[in-house]
């Protein structure tokens, strides 16, 4: 790994923000969530939350392509428990929806721990959904059409979202638990130590502060012995 690298990434990771974020309400066309998870790496967003009930492994593995490997998806089978999960977690929910109690989304404290809420392409924010909200968001428009595309309106607000905080120094040192931050660290400086490790169900192997293995042989020799046994269990079952 080269320095400018290493440098990179700790400087993300100290300006991620993980009292913000999105939560995708069945938002199923893989473009969409792609710019919605880009969009999220720019602001600083660590973790996003998506209601997708039918394919989790195509969300995961095609939607957020050019994304996933630094934002973290969690899927949820239904709006309801997504959004109380997030508020269990003392965020506040709010969802980017034209209705009569809608504010300004410029008049939104996102300082403030904030799940942004977007709803599906075809029909916005469902009834169970905009109940649930703490709050509607509206972003002011002047043409005859009444909506942003999803992805367009999220980048708008987090854009909106990124200003406040940055005015209110809160890029400014690390937000992140220690670890969270250590295991973001360890994933995208060895990811495909990480991919080995989870094929095999292996604890991470220590690192040092620059972001390389302590003990590579180590590693190796507990990594050789973990495929061994993965072969031979797999043997057992064709016998």
């Amino acid at each position: 790994m080269t320095p400018e690298r290493y440098q990179r990434i700790r400087e993300t990771l100290d300006k991620r923000q993980p009292d913000l974020t999105v939560i995708t309400d069945e938002v199923y066309k893989p473009h969409n969530l792609a710019a919605i998870a880009r969009t999220c790496d720019a602001v600083g967003i660590p973790k996003i939350h998506c209601v997708w009930p039918r394919d989790e492994f195509r969300l995961r593995s095609s939607s957020t392509a050019g994304s996933s490997e630094w934002i973290e998806v969690q899927t949820h089978a239904d709006i309801a428990t997504g959004i109380h999960a997030l508020k269990a977690q003392g965020m506040k929910v709010v969802a980017a929806h034209l209705t009569d109690r809608a504010i300004n989304y410029r008049d939104y404290d996102f300082t403030q721990p904030t799940a942004l809420l977007m709803g599906t392409e075809k029909e916005g924010v469902s009834d169970i959904a905009s109940e649930l909200c703490d709050e509607h968001l509206v972003i002011p428009m002047q043409g005859m059409v009444r909506s942003f595309n999803v992805s367009v309106a999220a980048a708008i607000i987090l854009n909106e979202a990124h200003y406040q905080r940055e005015a209110a120094h809160m890029y400014d040192e690390s937000r992140m638990d220690r670890e969270w931050y250590q295991r973001l660290f360890f994933e995208w400086c060895q990811p495909q130590i990480t991919k080995l490790c989870k094929q095999h169900g292996l604890a991470y192997p220590a690192i040092r502060e620059d972001g390389e293995l302590e003990d590579p042989q180590g590693f190796s020799a507990m990594y050789n012995a973990a495929r061994r046994q993965t072969q031979k269990t797999r043997a057992e079952r064709i016998t």
